[in-house]
């Protein structure tokens, strides 16, 4: 039976003439599956509620057309609530705006080269709030600002001593570029404000793996996640990476930081992320965001709350169902069984040719631009019911 091969997305995201070597993107438009212009805004009441639960089944069937990308995500990653009307989302984003503009006015105070375009690639000032004396860093704010970046570090900090945030802030401003992440929401959001919110509301999901202590980096426990996972739904494997030296799973640390932004082709891995987002998607994220600390709070924020099934994402639901948001800590993200969901896939190739960690490698990277987002989905889904399944009989 003849099937519609669907209308290649690529297209839709300019690729510079000197790249020549771009890995097509698998992700194809296809009516009736895609979620639509047409059936995005026929999600929507008169006033302004969405339907989010049947917007999200069509984010499953097949993902959502690139025209209208920024505006669901904003949804996704909890920045409206969709029981919000248009004139309360409209105010919301007019104050955010708002915001914006304030948070950037400061940060430029601070640090002029702030909204140039230009990076630094080591602190500007010392441990004690000093400037730096580093001829690289000074060529290079100097590049920026176009004046004598030592007076202008001089006169900053001559305004008296600078307080313990923002020592803390220009010492680690360097570390700060999060392309991989935050390029897709400039691309995707004409508005660079609505960007900057799309993806503080992403940071929160993320922030865990980017803290770092004296002792540990943040990603170490999602990487230790991963090794739980992989140690029951495929034993065999988790074993032999131990043999290799490779229990701590860093091989996988990219996958985790950045989402398989490097795995896929862009247009690929934009389809993947709203793949998760909609299979993990919960419908009090916009009130955890706007009235929590952090996204770490989420399940002690939910607890006693009477939440729709139905406006919930399929992973979300199956954590509802086994007791996820009762469970003594939260749940993991649907990102680690992605990854375990990729190592199953190759667990033959693993447990034949692996003999060191250079392998184990090399054969990850055989992945990259060859993987399908949806299959990958799947995958995750199955291994979290597995995951799930064993660990209640445990």
């Amino acid at each position: 039976m003849w099937r519609d091969p669907g209308t290649p997305a690529d297209s839709y995201y300019q690729v510079r003439p000197e790249c020549t070597d771009v890995p097509q993107s698998k992700f194809r438009i296809k009516a009736g599956k895609t979620l639509s212009v047409r059936k995005w805004n026929a999600a929507f009441s008169s006033d302004g509620h969405l339907d989010i639960g049947k917007t999200l089944d069509r984010i499953h069937r097949g993902g959502i057309h690139p025209s209208i990308r920024g505006a669901v995500w904003e949804f996704l990653l909890g920045c409206y609530d969709p029981k919000s009307t248009f004139d309360e989302r409209d105010e919301i984003r007019q104050r955010r705006r708002t915001k914006y503009t304030m948070l950037k006015e400061e940060c430029q105070r601070m640090f002029p080269v702030i909204g140039t375009g230009s990076f630094i690639t080591a602190p500007i000032i010392t441990e004690n709030g000093e400037p730096t004396r580093d001829p690289i860093v000074l060529e290079q704010i100097s590049l920026a600002t176009g004046s004598d970046p030592s007076k202008r570090l001089k006169q900053q900090n001559g305004r008296g001593p600078p307080d313990k945030k923002k020592i803390e802030w220009k010492l680690t401003l360097h570390q700060i570029g999060m392309s991989d992440l935050c390029s897709p929401m400039i691309m995707l959001l004409e508005d660079e404000a609505d960007a900057f919110w799309c993806f503080e509301r992403l940071m929160r999901r993320l922030r865990g793996n980017f803290r770092c202590t004296e002792s540990s980096v943040g990603v170490e426990t999602q990487l230790g996640n991963l090794a739980s996972v992989t140690q029951v739904v495929d034993p065999k494997l988790h074993q032999h990476l131990e043999t290799l030296g490779g229990g701590d799973y860093l091989f996988a640390f990219r996958m985790l930081m950045v989402l398989f932004r490097r795995e896929f082709s862009f247009g690929d891995a934009l389809y993947l992320w709203e793949m998760m987002w909609a299979l993990e998607y919960d419908p009090d994220l916009f009130s955890i965001y706007e009235h929590c600390e952090s996204a770490a709070e989420k399940s002690e924020g939910s607890k006693g709350k009477t939440k729709s099934v139905r406006q919930c994402g399929k992973f979300e639901r199956e954590n509802l169902r086994n007791g996820g948001k009762n469970a003594a800590s939260a749940p993991l993200p649907i990102s680690v069984f992605l990854v375990a969901s990729v190592l199953k896939d190759r667990s033959t190739k693993l447990l034949t040719e692996a003999r060191g960690l250079d392998d184990v490698v090399k054969i990850l990277n055989d992945v990259n631009g060859n993987l399908d987002a949806k299959k990958a989905c799947t995958g995750a889904m199955k291994l979290h019911k597995k995951y799930l399944k064993k660990a209640k009989n445990t």
